[in-house]
């Protein structure tokens, strides 16, 4: 996942008015990943990435690998 990802995360997350830790829950995934996975630092697998999109209502092929 590349950085431009991670900020396509955090600006839907933004919008939505959600914490990381909404997020998080609503993913069913553990905050200290979703805010690595945000800053970039972690490799979520697709399943994850499925998840987050769900929640932020983006479309999975709008994120770039």
């Amino acid at each position: 996942m590349t950085k431009a990802a991670s900020k396509i995360f955090k600006q839907a997350r933004l919008k939505k008015e959600l914490t990381q830790l909404e997020v998080a829950e609503k993913a069913s995934i553990h905050p200290n990943t979703y805010a690595k996975i945000e800053r970039g630092l972690q490799e979520p697998s697709f399943a994850t990435i499925k998840k987050i999109c769900k929640v932020l209502d983006l479309n999975v092929a709008d994120i770039p690998a």
